[in-house]
């Protein structure tokens, strides 16, 4: 990276400086893992979330359902390969390119991010992926089951994820963030979106639910039974004078994303000896849900020993930090506590902690009670990112699957937990902390390949 990098802002009003962040304080008590590319000193007062239509990269109408797969993260290798080779113009081919590649490749490999360019062109040219001729803002409702939420698709502003007017609540991995950026760099675009929240109000609200009423550009129901729909907004100057009003946004998922967004801005940056600050890598895409639309799962955790610990003294070292009661009820019935399995033998036991203090918004949350009071010190479970012993279960495959793998022998514990809420996630966001890792899981997921934000 450059010692010094002057940059513009959006606007064009004034030069500002974007600085490296020394040694020093590249790592916080709050992020040890990742940090913040540049620090940024801005020449004007930027309180406000800025929100811009884009010219977006989509399938066309009849091409939707063939084209979009699900994100890149929530299947491996084998799972993605079944898909591409299932669907040749599958965007998993995009996300996923590795998987059109020998398995000796890894998932890292230079040619890896070569293929998912070439992946890319190809849905460009054989017409599967159209770009508008104009920038608009867009809508994407999804359906699941009777749970509805819409969000705005637009771009946002990297000055304003490293400013913390788009704030985080996860820290990142370096070889995550690392393939996000390359990938970025590779097709010269953002495949997938950044998903945001932010307080709604009813004026949005009410523009949003008009623009609903008119012709979709796409819609169709996934194969998990998902509805997606979108639309292209007509009342754009009504939609975007209304967001004016949002002065923060949150990341619920796509931490990496937004990192890698904002790290191949930088890139492209340097390597730009005309750049003014007007450019397409300056923003990337996103999309914002009012925060009360959200549906959030629990993510439930399950343990390969009890530590040499056998069933019955756990339960007793358990019963003098909490409250333990046999149950038939597999789920919590309100944060504070949690339900555990120890197999068909031993079944359920709800637990309760005691002395909570409500104070902290990292310590009052469920999932750090149990990492501090249990899977620390009675299960060794020190780092829960890096350790072996442990693995998490999101909420969308139910209690059953953690009955499944205690009673196979995949596990010898498992813990179903409350789930984390939008009003705990954004204090935690507000307070500039880091919640333990696999807090939340947010459902449904956004697909991939509905909306690209090329970059030149």
């Amino acid at each position: 990276m450059a010692k010094d990098v002057a940059a513009y802002q959006s606007s064009g009003e004034a030069l500002t400086k974007i600085s490296p962040i020394t040694d020093a304080n590249k790592r916080s008590k709050h992020n040890p893992i990742s940090f913040p590319i540049f620090s940024i000193v801005y020449t004007s007062n930027m309180s406000t979330l800025r929100i811009r239509p884009f010219q977006a990269v989509h399938p066309t109408t009849s091409d939707a359902t063939r084209v979009a797969s699900v994100p890149y993260d929530v299947v491996n290798r084998e799972e993605a390969k079944a898909i591409g080779q299932a669907n040749d113009d599958s965007f998993i081919h995009v996300v996923r390119s590795e998987i059109d590649l020998p398995d000796t490749h890894s998932p890292y490999d230079d040619e890896v991010y070569a293929k998912a360019k070439v992946n890319y062109l190809r849905l460009r040219e054989i017409g599967a992926l159209v770009k508008d001729s104009a920038p608009s803002l867009y809508l994407y409702r999804q359906c699941m089951g009777d749970h509805h939420q819409v969000g705005l698709v637009a771009c946002c502003h990297v000055d304003d994820y490293n400013n913390n007017l788009i704030r985080k609540h996860e820290n990142t991995r370096q070889a995550k963030e690392d393939d996000r950026t390359n990938h970025v760099l590779g097709i010269h675009a953002n495949s997938g979106p950044v998903f945001l929240t932010y307080r709604g109000n009813n004026i949005i609200d009410s523009i949003v639910d008009d623009e609903m009423n008119k012709r979709p550009m796409f819609h169709f129901v996934a194969e998990d039974g998902v509805m997606h729909t979108g639309w292209r907004v007509k009342n754009q100057d009504g939609l975007l004078k209304a967001c004016g009003s949002i002065n923060l946004a949150y990341v619920a998922d796509g931490h990496h994303r937004s990192a890698s967004a904002a790290r191949a801005a930088v890139e492209l940056q340097e390597k730009n000896p005309n750049h003014n600050g007007t450019e397409e890598y300056n923003w990337f895409l996103t999309v914002l849900f009012p925060a009360d639309q959200l549906h959030v799962l629990p993510y439930n955790r399950v343990v390969l020993d009890l530590n040499g610990n056998t069933p019955e003294n756990l339960l007793a070292k358990l019963s003098e930090i909490g409250t333990i009661e046999k149950t038939d009820a597999p789920s919590p019935n309100s944060s504070g506590s949690c339900c555990i399995y120890l197999g068909k033998e031993h079944g359920w036991f709800q637990f309760d902690f005691k002395d909570i203090d409500t104070t902290d918004p990292i310590a009052s949350l469920d999932v750090d009670l149990l990492q501090q009071r249990v899977l620390s010190p009675l299960l060794g479970i020190g780092d829960p990112r890096s350790d072996t012993r442990i693995d998490f279960v999101g909420g969308i495959r139910g209690t059953q699957e953690l009955e499944k793998r205690v009673d196979e022998g995949d596990a010898a514990i498992a813990f179903s937990m409350c789930h984390t809420t939008i009003d705990q996630m954004i204090d935690v966001a507000d307070a500039d902390l880091i919640m333990p890792p696999k807090s939340t899981w947010f459902e449904p997921k956004l697909r991939s390949g509905l909306f690209v934000h090329d970059l030149s």
